[in-house]
């Protein structure tokens, strides 16, 4: 097994020592949404799990298909390639970086929601420094959600983050920038895009992100993306992602929100994700963005808001 696909022995004794692993995939054309976000604390020995589904009938935890995070769960111990964790989710890694078995189902039991597919990565893993991976993949296999059986066979994502994390502090994740975004789109194995972006005062400039256009895959040099609307609730509407890649290549990617779902997904992160339907140099895909914030940013911006 690879690695990154395990389990990472912390570097420090620091409690805020964190490790994830995010799946995310969708239902296009029922605007379904589905991610599982397990948060693990190695050195307290707990762990966080989070299993969050909605389509545009619900935009908050209590509105939401289904939304459920547990907290202070024990962590297993079981190889995270092959793990099943007190809040429902099972992880199983097929092909390592490659190919993952992903379920989920309510601890409580209930009819309210199964999930049984699997992830096929269609490009390799793409790293930010030495502790972030991102990957575009296949998913395929059943969602059920209240007894009603769909397919689910469309392109999504994972990512995968360990390190020091801290709850504090006016930034994500301890930094200084209160606002980020995290955006792709994945046509084929042939076409998609990706970018993490931080807003320090200038603007939503890219720290991270490829650009796959024709089976040609590079690095994003530059990239800044722009909310162009936003609705009564204040979730991304339209937003506009210019840059261009290490190769020359431009990319411009207009996206057209589709649902959206407001929560904490850690102690550190506020997130807006929202099914976003992508046109980018002449290719349209399905694919999602996250309008992410710190504690003080988000609070300070639905003040600005409604004032």
């Amino acid at each position: 097994m690879h690695p990154d696909d395990e389990f990472h022995q912390p570097t420090s004794d620091t409690t805020d020592w964190s490790e994830t692993c995010w799946f995310t995939f969708t239902v296009p054309d029922r605007k379904i949404s589905g991610q599982l976000y397990p948060f693990f604390r190695a050195n307290l020995g707990t762990m966080a799990g989070g299993a969050y589904f909605w389509d545009p009938s619900g935009s908050r935890p209590e509105t939401c298909l289904y939304s459920k995070n547990f907290w202070h769960l024990p962590i297993p111990d079981q190889p995270l390639s092959d793990i099943t964790i007190g809040n429902g989710i099972h992880y199983k890694c097929l092909e390592p970086q490659h190919k993952w078995e992903i379920g989920y189902d309510d601890p409580d039991g209930g009819d309210e929601i199964h999930a049984e597919l699997t992830f096929t990565s269609v490009a390799e893993p793409h790293y930010l420094g030495q502790s972030h991976l991102d990957q575009p993949g296949r998913y395929q296999g059943e969602l059920v959600i209240r007894g009603e059986k769909m397919k689910v066979d469309a392109f999504g994502f994972r990512d995968r983050s360990w390190g020091p994390r801290t709850q504090h502090g006016q930034g994500l994740t301890g930094g200084p920038c209160p606002h980020g975004g995290y955006s792709y789109a994945t046509a084929s194995d042939r076409d998609g895009f990706h970018t993490i972006t931080m807003d320090w005062g200038e603007g939503m400039k890219s720290i991270h992100g490829y650009l796959n256009q024709g089976g040609e895959w590079a690095k994003i040099a530059s990239a800044e993306r722009t909310v162009v609307e936003r609705n009564a609730e204040g979730f991304p509407t339209r937003v506009l992602i210019e840059g261009v890649d290490e190769k020359g290549r431009t990319l411009t990617a207009q996206g057209v929100g589709h649902n959206g779902l407001s929560f904490f997904i850690n102690p550190n992160m506020y997130t807006m994700n929202c099914l976003f339907e992508w046109t980018f140099n002449g290719v349209t895909a399905w694919g999602e963005d996250h309008d992410n914030w710190s504690h003080p940013a988000i609070r300070k911006f639905n003040r600005e808001r409604k004032s």
